[in-house]
């Protein structure tokens, strides 16, 4: 059996909303328009737990993070609680490595705690520390690396090569995203075997940093794609508050270069889709595009993600495998879990999935086949110095529960997502029987993932 190869690109903080052809925001995609007509586009994928680190590593172990030991981001405040990607873990890459895939990591990765002395870096310079360095034993089998913790200075960023010391990083001058993607034109290219043995199928992960904050740092060629929008134009949902409020100014003040970065994140994904078209690899390729989580911007009072409202916890998913995967749209409810089984199962691997993956392989129904689905996904906000505290909820289609515990008790809310998209009110109190039920439910989801919330 010839295997195929694999692109994943995922953004930073892109909501699932934002993406052209949907015509739920007035953002410029052409090129996920046009690469949405090519694959299949599933319309309500979770990040489960909205925030940088604990999606990343249930995307690479296929475990919900009290297994995987990621129950918030990865900062000098949470390494006391262990919070890092496990090197015992086997993650998807691991799997590939010992298939004998070449394997290459290109941007963001945050998933190593801060450690002292800590990196010299900016974001290391106040009382949290959040940029590390991933040893080569950490690195899950990528063999091919040129990646950094995380760093927010968009139009300076910085890397690790493959061979680099703690404290031989460097900086480039260039958009994160367009040199993401040179990176990534090189490794599909491999001139001269450069990057990766021609011989062996490849893995290829380009992890982007924007539309995250801080959103100013974005080309201005982008940002004129939006000069004949007015505020009004850009301000048309019902849960964007007033112009003169706190959140609303904010919103007004970021929405225009947040859509901006993003048609630049998609204009740097066609030139990764262009190069693989040039070397011939498309139909032997799968391709993906999602997001790690969404960006409220100031809705619902909300400055970014962390939260359970539908711009924060729902991501862009589209894949392509030309002759493989029927193009289309589905409403299959996929968590973040998920994704490593069903594409280790789409490579041919399934036998190697270990037990200890929590994630369900969805790769059958990805084929056009049917096959059982599930009826909720799970929220998480995780306090990790009291677990049994926090934020806990489910998504359905057509609902969302919330209940959020403190040492004084509990607040429940539910939203119904088809009368309220923009999730407005709190209906809680009118379906006390619906309430009930999504809480069994719930408690079912957290009995499964060892959640000592439960």
């Amino acid at each position: 059996m010839k295997h195929p190869n694999l692109i994943f690109v995922f953004p930073d903080q892109m909501r699932g909303q934002a993406m052209g052809f949907l015509g739920e925001e007035p953002v410029r995609t052409p090129t996920l328009d046009r690469f949405a007509t090519q694959g299949l586009v599933l319309d309500n994928v979770s990040a489960t737990y909205p925030v940088c680190s604990p999606y990343r590593a249930m995307l690479m172990s296929g475990k919900y993070p009290f297994a995987n030991r990621v129950v918030a981001n990865c900062t000098s405040g949470t390494a006391p609680y262990g919070v890092e990607l496990q090197e015992q873990d086997r993650c998807w890459s691991d799997i590939l490595s010992d298939r004998g895939y070449s394997l290459g990591y290109i941007g963001k990765w945050h998933l190593d705690s801060p450690r002292e002395p800590y990196v010299d870096t900016s974001n290391n310079h106040n009382d949290t520390k959040w940029n590390e360095w991933c040893p080569p034993h950490r690195r899950h089998g990528f063999d091919h690396w040129y990646a950094y913790g995380t760093y927010d200075r968009h139009n300076r960023p910085m890397y690790w090569r493959k061979d680099a010391t703690r404290n031989d990083f460097h900086y480039v001058d260039q958009w994160g995203p367009e040199h993401e993607a040179d990176m990534a034109i090189r490794y599909i290219q491999n001139d001269d075997a450069a990057c990766r043995d021609p011989d062996q199928p490849f893995a290829l992960v380009v992890s982007m940093n924007p539309p995250h904050m801080p959103y100013h740092l974005v080309p201005d060629r982008y940002v004129a794609e939006y000069a004949h929008l007015s505020d009004d134009e850009l301000c048309q949902a019902a849960n964007i508050p007033p112009a003169g409020s706190r959140w609303g100014d904010h919103y007004r003040a970021n929405i225009r270069h947040y859509y901006a970065m993003i048609t630049g994140v998609d204009d740097q994904f066609g030139r990764i889709l262009a190069a693989l078209d040039a070397s011939g690899l498309a139909d032997d390729t799968i391709v993906v595009f999602t997001s790690d989580h969404g960006d409220c911007l100031g809705r619902h009072d909300e400055v970014s993600k962390n939260n359970p409202y539908e711009e924060s916890i729902r991501v862009p998913f589209i894949i392509r495998w030309p002759g493989q995967i029927p193009s289309r749209r589905d409403d299959l409810l996929l968590s973040a879990p998920d994704i490593y089984p069903t594409l280790i199962d789409l490579l041919g691997f399934a036998i190697d999935i270990p037990a200890a993956v929590e994630g369900t392989s969805y790769a059958e129904l990805f084929r056009g086949h049917h096959m059982a689905r599930p009826t909720s996904q799970l929220y998480l906000r995780i306090d990790p110095a009291n677990p049994a505290l926090g934020r806990r909820g489910l998504r359905t289609a057509t609902h969302t529960l919330l209940i959020e515990r403190e040492a004084t008790g509990e607040t429940i809310a539910l939203y119904d997502r088809v009368a309220d998209p923009c999730q407005l009110t709190d209906v809680s109190a009118d379906h006390p029987d619906l309430v009930q039920s999504l809480r069994q439910e719930l408690h079912l989801w957290l009995a499964r993932t060892h959640d000592p919330w439960a």
